[in-house]
């Protein structure tokens, strides 16, 4: 009965050969991959339950026989109200508002005001995060402090205030009509659950800056799987870009400096919830770009997404009795309660920040923006939590940022090219 937590709390050991992270000691209760099944569980048991609930309401033909006042609700979750539209050419999101006879000045100013808008929000997410994650509350002289360990909640946190400020520009603004089957959304959402919850506890494991780079890296498994998987062709600058960010991200990884703290280490945990992120993260934008062949905006996806996200983490706290262990944390600590909350507005922010960038200005400028984003949170966390980079890493970090760059500058002049090309050639798919 006692052998297996054993086993599974000296995996990272065993496959690093290095001493067991502090982390790791408290309890096996602990560690990362029991906690993973624990919340799957617990996320099973609201899906399985709605699963079979849909596939009751399609095999009685609940659209022809059905009556009452639960009609419209069980139709609009399970049937939908309106057909497909055409898929647009982004796949994601809507075509971007041309300016109209717009100032230069006032044009620079809305670029100043959503750089300004990404930066602040995702620069101080990323720091609040490491230091959520990382970091002791209420330690004193003589008491260490404690540190919070339930991920889940924090993504809870953060997917209950995307959903109250979707809700209200859902309510005030004008909207399509919606159309897609409610639980469509859970998919993506699930897999965003996953995907968040991979990255908070990867920082128990690694430093910041090298889940950044892996951030960054992500676009390698998609090349790979839309050639093995798509048969997809690609361009010889996004292979040459491709094999520049692998580059570099090994230059960063393999670098050593002599003061690196176990904390800092990457470690075989933190690789597999890397990949654990990259993986379900793939998932929730390829699922999300499929269900933007019905007619919604970006809005209403945020919305339905964070519906069934704050359903899913709220059942899986509650019937692991993890809510009220938080609560009565952030009761104990009212720094910790004043840092979850300036990071659920940080996410919720940036989404709408996102949408209004990619909107006014194009998917180009906002992957210029969010690069180097990237380049200021690795400096900003080597600043402010001391993480030490060799001139190999640093090396590392200038070809990966300088090999995204490259990839951004030619995206943009394929596209050019492409409007210019004569009916019937189509140019060559790109990720």
């Amino acid at each position: 009965r006692f052998c297996l937590p054993l086993v599974l709390a000296s995996l990272p050991t065993m496959a690093t050969g290095e001493e067991i992270i502090p982390a790791l000691q408290d309890s096996w209760g602990d560690f990362w991959l029991f906690r993973f099944f624990v919340n799957a569980a617990g996320y099973a048991s609201i899906v399985v339950p709605g699963f079979l609930l849909i596939k009751y309401f399609k095999r009685k033909n609940y659209l022809e026989t059905g009556r009452g006042i639960c009609f419209p609700v069980i139709k609009s979750c399970v049937f939908g109200s309106e057909v497909k539209a055409a898929h647009q050419d982004d796949g994601s999101l809507p075509l971007r508002a041309e300016p109209t006879e717009s100032s230069t000045a006032r044009q620079v100013f809305k670029l100043l005001f959503c750089a300004a808008g990404l930066q602040a929000s995702y620069l101080t997410w990323g720091v609040l995060q490491e230091r959520v994650m990382t970091r002791t509350y209420g330690a004193t002289e003589t008491d260490p402090g404690e540190k919070f360990k339930d991920s889940q909640f924090l993504v809870f946190m953060n997917r209950i205030l995307a959903f109250t400020v979707a809700g209200l520009y859902c309510a005030l603004t004008k909207q399509p009509r919606h159309g897609a089957p409610m639980y469509k959304y859970s998919f993506a959402s699930l897999s965003n659950i996953l995907s968040s919850w991979c990255q908070y506890e990867a920082l128990k494991y690694i430093s910041f800056p090298t889940q950044v780079l892996a951030k960054a890296s992500k676009v390698i498994p998609v090349m790979m799987m839309g050639k093995l998987v798509s048969r997809k062709s690609y361009e010889y600058w996004e292979y040459l870009t491709a094999a520049l960010i692998s580059v570099g991200v090994s230059m960063f990884l393999l670098s050593s400096a002599p003061n690196r703290t176990v904390s800092t280490v990457t470690t075989f945990s933190g690789i597999v919830l890397l990949a654990g992120y990259i993986i379900f993260d793939s998932f929730t934008s390829n699922w999300q770009d499929a269900l933007f062949t019905y007619k919604m905006s970006p809005v209403q996806m945020m919305f339905g997404v964070n519906v069934f996200s704050c359903l899913f983490t709220v059942g899986s706290l509650l019937e692991q009795g993890a809510l009220l262990e938080s609560l009565h944390f952030m009761a104990r600590h009212s720094e910790f309660t004043a840092h979850a909350v300036l990071l659920s507005v940080c996410s919720a922010c940036g989404q709408l920040f996102i949408f209004y960038t990619i909107n006014q200005f194009g998917a180009a400028v906002f992957t210029i923006i969010m690069t180097l984003r990237q380049a200021f949170a690795i400096l900003l966390s080597c600043l402010i939590y001391g993480h030490t980079v060799t001139v190999v890493g640093g090396l590392g970090i200038a070809v990966v940022f300088v090999a995204l760059f490259l990839r951004v500058y030619a995206r943009s002049r394929m596209k050019k090219r492409s409007k210019k090309l004569p009916p019937g050639e189509t140019p060559v798919q790109k990720v």
